[in-house]
């Protein structure tokens, strides 16, 4: 069985550094490289679509649940100038054909129902027809009335238990990426398709054969690449670019995780791919099953030498030591050792 093979990490950590790795062995499909896959943990996303209908479900929340998942998949699939979208070329054409398959093997009941959803204003027009409904209603003295414009009309229902429904998910990613494989049975590399909120889940939409790498960096590198780099390039993290701030928001991401024990999760440091390269390489490979005489590509996406610059650029400049002194006494457990590498 080949493996999907997930690399994910915690915004600005240098997973980029282990999908390089790995996409330098041979038999691994990596077509978009560090292209971000975000179809299951963005907001109405699939995992969203599970809370609603297997945590708070009633009789429209699936409604609701379905028509804004479709919604944020055609988004995804269409917006070729949205970032982390286009999957009709970043992923496959037939993408969104797969999830209006998933939608109607999810879908119970069809009605005719409506309910305060779809009557919701939402355009112009619909509030042009509100009032002018309204006034009909009164000068007709109540014999006419045309009733509420809609959204939309008729109603999908889901009321699928937790088996079905991860059955079902499970279906519809395998059929996702059995779609976007040009290789054959190529292993399949596909970036921060998990964060490491959701390894919690993994069982739950995945077989044995799913291997998920989570790199993590040195947090003082995060907060000055994010504040006096990325930001100056537009291309900044949602990280608060107040230092005190920062600490607080850092410390709560990495303590909202559900740690879970699971050997196909292997949990490593940015900085080891530069500093222990020789070990990282045989950790990867090991974990991956992989022998490293099938690393034929090496150096030719991740080269340490060059990574090198991007570790330690918190010492690159006096103005950041204030900054950096208060991250080293509230973020002391997230650091790297770097003084053993001196």
């Amino acid at each position: 069985m080949r493996k999907i093979i997930i690399t994910t990490g915690y915004m600005l950590s240098g997973s980029s550094a282990a999908t390089d790795l790995v996409s330098e062995f041979e038999n691994v499909s990596n077509q978009f490289g560090s292209f971000e896959y975000i179809f299951l943990h963005c907001p109405n996303g699939v995992f969203d679509l599970e809370d609603k209908l297997l945590r708070n479900n009633n009789s429209i929340r699936s409604d609701e649940a379905l028509r804004t998942f479709k919604e944020e998949m055609r988004a995804l699939y269409s917006k070729k100038l949205w970032w982390p979208a286009n999957y009709k070329k970043n992923l496959s054409p037939n993408f969104y054909k797969i999830v209006n398959e998933y939608c109607e093997e999810l879908i119970d009941v069809k009605t005719t129902s409506l309910w305060y959803n779809q009557q919701k204003p939402t355009t112009l027009i619909m509030n042009l027809k509100i009032i002018l409904y309204k006034i009909l209603k009164k000068l007709t003295f109540n014999k006419i009335y045309i009733g509420q414009p809609l959204r939309y009309k008729n109603m999908v229902l889901c009321y699928k238990d937790d088996k079905e429904f991860y059955n079902i998910s499970k279906k519809f990613i395998n059929n996702v990426i059995n779609d976007m494989d040009i290789n054959g049975n190529n292993d399949m590399l596909m970036d921060q398709l998990l964060l490491p909120h959701n390894l919690y889940r993994m069982e739950n939409y995945f077989d044995d054969n799913a291997k998920v790498i989570v790199v993590e960096r040195d947090p003082r590198d995060v907060f000055i690449l994010n504040k006096y780099k990325y930001r100056l390039l537009g291309s900044d993290v949602p990280f608060s670019f107040n230092v005190e701030d920062f600490c607080k928001q850092y410390k709560a991401l990495r303590n909202n995780e559900e740690i879970i024990e699971n050997k196909n999760i292997l949990r490593v440091k940015f900085e080891d791919f530069v500093y222990k390269y020789d070990e990282i390489e045989k950790k990867v490979a090991d974990f991956l099953g992989y022998n490293l005489k099938k690393h034929t590509r090496k150096f030719e996406r991740f080269d340490p030498k060059k990574s090198i610059m991007n570790t330690q650029v918190y010492l690159k400049n006096e103005k950041y030591n204030q900054e950096i002194a208060y991250i080293e006494e509230h973020l002391k457990n997230y650091l790297y050792d770097f003084d053993k590498y001196k």
